[in-house]
């Protein structure tokens, strides 16, 4: 049972720069206290996400941290030149010495995308060309494309990532039809919903691998909002109050557009989204046993801890970050 983080980075209850050093200063926790990776989202236009440049922000995560693995989840690589993306990719790798773990999507959102001027309806063909540009110029020394959406001729590829032929590749998946794909370029899968809907594709996924490469898949993962304190009421009290400015800020662009929140696995209601699964707040000896449970019915072995989201104050992330790696993670990890 591996344990990693996921951030959205959104936007929080004190000043920008100083939501950064704090969280830097976590990440500098979770370097210590032995978490896998750091997985960060990109977001555009809303206030989930206040590091739209995943590049950036890893940048400083590298120079921050030692053996903790970084990357986005996802780089969205509509939005931008696919040949940028890749000189992006190869700096962040050779920064961190070899520490990438490397997500790639289209975009979650059409609305950010469609701010950006691309139409959502070109979203998946765009992405697939980017893809493809991006998985041959770590193949090649030179690059020749010749697509609807990119062209190169003769491009030459000076710089190459640490992590020969590229860094691990990850992918969120949330329908068996995407599974095939992931499988046949070993990549690794991470997904959300409840427990049903997550071993769904869980088992799909560890069945096709199985078939394809005589062994099961290295890691399958999900993430959950996690608040761990000393005492359930102020675990669940800091939860609360956090979840829910996490959902305003998740909500916000489809609320202004008018159309219907999407992904409704999450509920603007705490209690429904704690019934579902999605939120854990307890003592360390509470949290423990919901994660052992989801872990099992869920099928995987990777858990993308939420720690800090909403207005959840850096104290209070950080002991969450001290008592799940001091008392629950060991004893997970032994169990497994």
């Amino acid at each position: 049972m591996k344990f990693g983080i996921f951030d959205h980075m959104d936007i929080g209850a004190v000043p920008l720069a100083q939501q950064y050093e704090e969280r830097l200063k976590l990440i500098e926790a979770y370097d210590r206290l032995g978490f896998f990776c750091y997985h960060l989202a990109e977001h555009h236009s809303t206030p989930l996400g206040m590091a739209p440049s995943p590049a950036v922000f890893l940048s400083a995560v590298a120079q921050r941290s030692k053996r903790l693995r970084l990357g986005p989840l996802v780089y969205i690589l509509t939005l931008q030149n696919p040949l940028r993306a890749y000189e992006d990719i190869c700096m962040l790798d050779q920064l961190s010495g070899g520490r990438i773990e490397l997500g790639f999507g289209r975009g979650v959102s059409p609305i950010e995308i469609e701010y950006y001027g691309v139409d959502p309806n070109q979203s998946r063909s765009i992405y697939a060309e980017a893809t493809a540009v991006v998985m041959q110029a770590f193949a090649q020394d030179t690059l020749n494309f010749e697509g609807k959406h990119f062209r190169y001729k003769g491009t030459p590829i000076e710089i190459k990532p640490f992590q020969r032929p590229h860094p691990p590749l990850w992918l969120g998946i949330g329908t068996p039809e995407a599974i095939p794909n992931a499988v046949k370029n070993k990549i690794y899968m991470v997904c959300n919903g409840s427990s049903q809907q997550v071993r769904a594709l869980t088992d799909v996924y560890r069945d096709q691998w199985a078939k394809a490469w005589g062994a099961g898949p290295p890691i399958v993962g999900m993430n959950r909002h996690i608040v761990v304190a000393d005492t359930e009421a102020e675990a669940v009290r800091l939860a609360k109050s956090a979840y829910h400015a996490w959902y305003d800020s998740f909500s916000l662009l489809w609320k202004k557009k008018n159309i219907e929140v999407p992904l409704a696995t999450y509920s603007p209601d705490y209690q429904e989204s704690v019934a579902r699964g999605f939120i854990m707040a307890g003592t360390a000896q509470q949290v423990g046993e919901m994660i052992e449970r989801q872990a099992r019915d869920c099928g995987i072995n990777y858990l993308m801890c939420r720690l800090a989201f909403g207005n959840l104050p850096y104290a209070a992330s950080l002991r969450s970050t001290e008592l799940l790696a001091s008392e629950i993670m060991p004893r997970l990890r032994k169990a497994s």
